[in-house]
C-alpha cells in the first residue's frame, strides 16, 4: 500500500509573464519527466499545481482580538516561495525521496509525509 506525500517547490521569486516561450517550455518539460517518473514507478500524482507569483498571495494570522489580519504579499522576509507543489503517492519514504529528487527546480523543495488522520487515535 503507497502512502501519500506532498512536494512543495521553493523557488526565488518568479513572475512566470517574464520567462521566454523556451524557459516556460524547458521548465514543463522538466516537471512533464517528473511525473513520468512517479508514473513509471508505479505511482501517482494525487495532485499538483503551480502557483502565482508572490504578490498575489495572503498571510491571515490571528490579531490580538482573534479576528484574522490579513496581510497582501509579498512577504520581505521571504528570500523563496512556494512555487507549485505535488502531491504524489509513494510505496516507501525511500521511494517517495528518490522521486521528489527528480522534481525540477532552481530551489529547493520540501517533502511532506501526508498525516492519516484516522491513524492518529
Amino acid at each position: 500500500m503507497s502512502d501519500e506525500y506532498v512536494l512543495l517547490i521553493r523557488e526565488p521569486n518568479w513572475n512566470p509573464q517574464e520567462m521566454t516561450a523556451d524557459e516556460w517550455q524547458a521548465g514543463m518539460a522538466g516537471h512533464q519527466a517528473f511525473q513520468e517518473a512517479v508514473a513509471a514507478a508505479g505511482e501517482r500524482i494525487v495532485a499538483s499545481s503551480a502557483l502565482q507569483e508572490a504578490t498575489h498571495a495572503t498571510r491571515i494570522t490571528p490579531g490580538a482580538d482573534g479576528a484574522p489580519v490579513f496581510t497582501s504579499g509579498p512577504f520581505g522576509e521571504t528570500s523563496e516561495v512556494i512555487t507549485g507543489f505535488y502531491s504524489f503517492t509513494a510505496a516507501s519514504n525511500e521511494q517517495a525521496r528518490e522521486l521528489a529528487a527528480l522534481c525540477p527546480t532552481k530551489g529547493s523543495i520540501e517533502l511532506y509525509p501526508v498525516l492519516v488522520l484516522d491513524a492518529v487515535r
